[in-house]
């Protein structure tokens, strides 16, 4: 079991502008709709050309396969239009503002995350290391199964009679 700041610090790794990679397409919606050209191109200098030329054919190949394999679980889906080209179908709201996009996004991934679907982050290393388990829920559930197996002194068979509890105080 991982605790909410455990997850917090490895959610840490989320915040940088190479995220495009897990989702380019939900990044497309939620991020890079709201940077200005500015923005754009000092992310392509900072990228370098053949950064933006992958995340470019990431896209790209992502709106392929979201149109030729549709998955239920996203929040972005594609269809072809009247025209023969690509259209987003919004399945959930979208966002009105650049903070609200970023939010969203952050949701998403920290969501994809505790799902176990980041493909770059080596879940394993977590689950098989005793020093992220939770000791107090641990304790609780040894509790429960040892409280559980006991069986109570106090109930009767039907062929035991009741002696020396009266149930009245006699002091």
């Amino acid at each position: 079991m991982i605790s909410s700041l455990q997850v917090g610090i490895s959610l840490a790794h989320l915040t940088y502008a190479i995220l495009i990679y897990p989702d380019p397409l939900l990044y497309d919606r939620l991020i890079r709709r709201f940077q200005t050209s500015e923005e754009r191109a000092a992310e392509g200098r900072a990228k370098g050309y053949a950064a933006v030329l992958q995340a470019d054919i990431l896209r790209s190949e992502a709106k392929m396969d979201a149109l030729a394999n549709p998955d239920p679980n996203v929040s972005l889906a594609f269809k072809r239009g009247p025209d023969g080209g690509i259209v987003e179908e919004d399945i959930n709201e979208i966002p009105e503002t650049k903070d609200e996009g970023r939010e969203m996004w952050r949701e998403h991934m920290a969501a994809r995350f505790v799902q176990g679907r980041d493909t770059d982050f080596d879940y394993e290393q977590v689950d098989e290391n005793d020093e992220y388990d939770d000791r107090a829920i641990q304790e609780e559930a040894a509790e429960e199964s040892y409280f559980a197996a006991e069986s109570p002194d106090n109930v009767l068979d039907e062929h035991k009679t009741l002696e020396g509890e009266s149930g009245v105080q006699d002091y």
